[in-house]
């Protein structure tokens, strides 16, 4: 599988990430073992995981298949720390907070380092710069390789990136922000996407076939065993179940059909291909499903196919998104 750098860093992953969001709790140490066998075999790096993933569980089935089942030198583990389970305060981003998360992730994870370690959430009640500090200490006392954060809005992304360029002292550079992005949910073209491109920011897009709606497989109906038909997922396919995201599937199917591929591999290729894009996060439930999104490594898209699914899947972009001088 190709490599390439996040970021404007010398950190190079998969331009495929394996994402474990539901190691632990739907998947078990078996299917885990399988996927990530399957992964590391066909070239793959970049795993993502977070703290909060099945309640740490994710985290701890990763740290049981390293080294036994794939070596930990080849390996890009990223974790991510902040989010929090306490209804009136959703995320800390104290330094604390940070610290003693990283500690028990590593824990978790049985290794010395990550390689990659985001603040999942900005945190409004926290001073940056001491949410910031912690990422610099963690790296300077080699808990992280490098640093990153997840879920920042433009303007957040772009005052850590330039708080960590311009302050004094040893600073540790914004590699990457990880956030949603796919044909369906484009709403980092705004801002986020610009600011990591100006600022040297590797984007890490998280559910980049669209919560699982971009494979075709709601097209008539919620099948069983999907996660729109699980009970504590289904909300969080519900929103990409509309009039609007069907006619994205649509022309996504179409595309497919054109080309003589799957709508999962049109859509995935589409994001990956993206500028900016460092490496979509796939979160697959099974090795077949795994296998099916590598095999879009062999594919690029036709230059009229990503102009024809921009066009049907544009964002309204208004005043001061665009220039504003033609309006």
């Amino acid at each position: 599988m190709e490599q390439r750098h996040l970021g404007r860093t010398g950190l190079r992953v998969s331009r495929i990430g394996l994402g474990t969001l539901t190691w632990g709790r739907d998947t078990d140490e078996h299917d885990a073992a399988e996927l990530l066998k399957v992964f590391w075999e066909a070239g793959g790096t970049l795993v993502d995981t977070a703290d909060v993933y099945g309640d740490g569980e994710a985290e701890y089935v990763l740290g049981q298949l390293i080294e036994g089942l794939v070596p930990r030198r080849d390996l890009v583990i990223s974790t991510k720390a902040g989010s929090v389970a306490d209804p009136d305060r959703r995320f800390d981003g104290s330094r604390g907070h940070l610290l003693s998360a990283l500690d028990a992730s590593l824990a978790r994870l049985g290794t010395d380092y990550v390689d990659l370690w985001q603040v999942h959430a900005f945190d409004p009640h926290t001073p940056l710069e001491e949410t910031l500090q912690a990422l610099d200490l963690a790296v300077s006392t080699g808990r992280a390789r490098y640093a990153g954060v997840s879920n920042f809005c433009g303007w957040q992304l772009a005052k850590a990136a330039t708080w960590q360029l311009s302050a004094p002292g040893p600073r540790t550079r914004i590699a990457s922000t990880q956030m949603e992005y796919s044909l369906l949910q484009r709403g980092v073209e705004r801002e986020v996407l610009p600011a990591a491109l100006d600022l040297g920011v590797g984007l890490l897009p998280s559910s980049p076939l669209g919560r699982g709606v971009l494979t075709g497989k709601y097209r008539g109906g919620t099948p069983a065993g999907s996660r729109g038909a699980s009970e504590h997922l289904a909300p969080f396919v519900a929103p990409y179940l509309d009039d609007t995201a069907s006619g994205i599937v649509d022309a996504v199917q179409t595309a497919a059909d054109d080309l003589a591929v799957t709508p999962l591999q049109v859509a995935l290729a589409w994001v990956r291909d993206r500028p900016g894009v460092a490496a979509p996060i796939v979160g697959a439930r099974n090795a077949q499903q795994l296998t099916a999104a590598l095999s879009v490594e062999t594919l690029s898209l036709p230059d009229e196919i990503c102009r024809a699914l921009d066009d049907v899947s544009a964002p309204v972009h208004h005043y001061p998104d665009q220039d504003w001088s033609t309006l």
